[in-house]
């Protein structure tokens, strides 16, 4: 790998990326609230949305939705190269992703399609999520030269800021529609849905203009073998395997309210109370984190995950109270899952001198991979079972729905903890093993 001279190599102040931090970690949260709201609430939003306002099935948007991420598996690593070979136009490329998210955001929820619905909605979601892309490369990448070292602690702390915002605007983009539906004559939020969410992204672009003056720390250029011998491919790994379960559960949560539970007016309410856990137990996990290591507690958050679906798969329908208490305790530990490996990558990559740009493009592909894996997998079988959204359905396309909603993801969870145990002590609690 090639590096740059020593000189370039200087470290910072100790004491000022936490300085910077401190300051502008305010900015941080808000520039993740306004990508957050790209990620999960569309995932969440778009099956009913493509199915009510647009007609397509179900099978349909899950093809879109992978269609794309074929798309992501070359763009999101050339975004992340882009902003490493450029350091000096992270700002420019900051307002080029926000604006580039608030027109997909129009394009896809507020303006009438002028040609083939599947054709613009397709067309829409790429522009939004190369939006995205940039984005939370960006962020992620900025982050990383923020805390300013390959510290675990100063990651975590940074990222438990992050992720609560990042959380915040998850729960903004699921409770939205609902709310500006209330609003519309029309009795659908998804046009106000679209406007909001672009204005949004532009008030992120100017509130976040200060993060891209900290210029990012000298470092080696980033190659496969690079991120293997760091062990940053290990947790990219593990992210991808662990973004499985909530991918799922995301994509599905609507029709699993409205459709096995029979509380369609519940369905808002339970997606706050869920991020509203998530958000407000990060700062706690990354605490968790840094103090007794991670290897320790990712554990014990996964096996909470694993503790609601099962109770999730065992309630009756109308089981207001008790989904509502799964929904507290599937937040909380997605809050550990948003923090911790993020964190741990970002410390990896500090330790091991690798450009962060081009490595969170590699992380943010698996990330959006699963969503669309959840999607394009899970959307068209259930269908095959003969579920249909908001429809009278037979017992069998219901148990279906169940199995996939918590069994699935409880599976999946149990992969993720054996990779956990069986992943490098230096990979899972790097600053056990010094600096060197």
């Amino acid at each position: 790998m090639r590096t740059q001279n020593n000189s370039s190599m200087t470290a910072p102040v100790p004491d000022a990326p936490s300085r910077s931090a401190s300051r502008d970690g305010w900015r941080v949260a808000v520039l993740g609230m306004a990508l957050a709201t790209a990620s999960i609430p569309i995932y969440i939003h778009l099956p009913g949305f493509a199915v009510s306002e647009l007609g397509l099935s179900l099978a349909q948007v899950g093809t879109i939705l992978l269609l794309i991420r074929i798309v992501d598996f070359v763009q999101d690593p050339l975004l992340g190269w882009m902003t490493d070979r450029w350091p000096g136009q992270l700002s420019r490329f900051a307002f080029l992703a926000l604006a580039t998210l608030a027109i997909g955001f129009v394009a896809v929820f507020s303006v009438t399609p002028p040609i083939a619905p599947s054709v613009w909605l397709t067309l829409g979601l790429l522009v939004t999520f190369t939006g995205y892309s940039l984005g939370a490369i960006l962020l992620y990448g900025q982050s990383a030269a923020m805390a300013g070292s390959g510290d675990a602690d100063a990651q975590f702390g940074l990222a438990g800021v992050r992720e609560f915002g990042i959380l915040a605007g998850v729960t903004l983009g699921a409770m939205a529609p609902a709310l500006f539906g209330a609003l519309s004559p029309s009795g659908s939020g998804y046009a106000l849905f679209g406007w909001a969410l672009a204005g949004l992204a532009l008030v992120a672009a100017l509130v976040a203009r200060p993060l891209w003056r900290r210029p990012q720390i000298a470092s080696m250029r980033l190659d496969l073998s690079g991120l293997r011998r760091s062990g940053a491919g290990w947790l990219l790994a593990l992210a991808l395997v662990n973004s499985l379960p909530v991918a799922v559960t995301s994509t599905l949560f609507v029709f699993f309210v409205e459709d096995r539970l029979a509380l369609p007016d519940l369905a808002g309410p339970f997606l706050i109370l869920f991020f509203v856990a998530a958000g407000v137990s990060a700062p706690g996990w990354s605490r968790l984190a840094a103090r007794f290591g991670a290897r320790r507690v990712l554990p014990v958050s996964m096996a909470l995950a694993i503790v609601s679906f099962i109770g999730a798969y065992a309630l009756p329908a109308g089981a207001a109270l008790p989904f509502a208490v799964i929904c507290v305790a599937s937040g909380v530990a997605l809050g550990a899952d948003m923090v911790i490996l993020s964190a741990l990558f970002a410390s990896t990559l500090s330790r091991a001198g690798l450009q962060a740009g081009q490595a969170f493009g590699f992380w943010n592909f698996c990330t959006k991979a699963t969503l669309a894996i959840a999607a394009g997998v899970v959307l068209p079988l259930l269908q095959l079972r003969g579920f249909t959204p908001g429809a009278p359905n037979p017992p069998e396309a219901l148990a279906a729905l169940n199995l996939a909603y918590a069994i699935l993801p409880c599976a999946l969870k149990v992969l993720a903890i054996a990779m956990v145990l069986m992943l490098p002590r230096r990979v899972m609690d790097p600053d056990a093993f010094g600096t060197g």
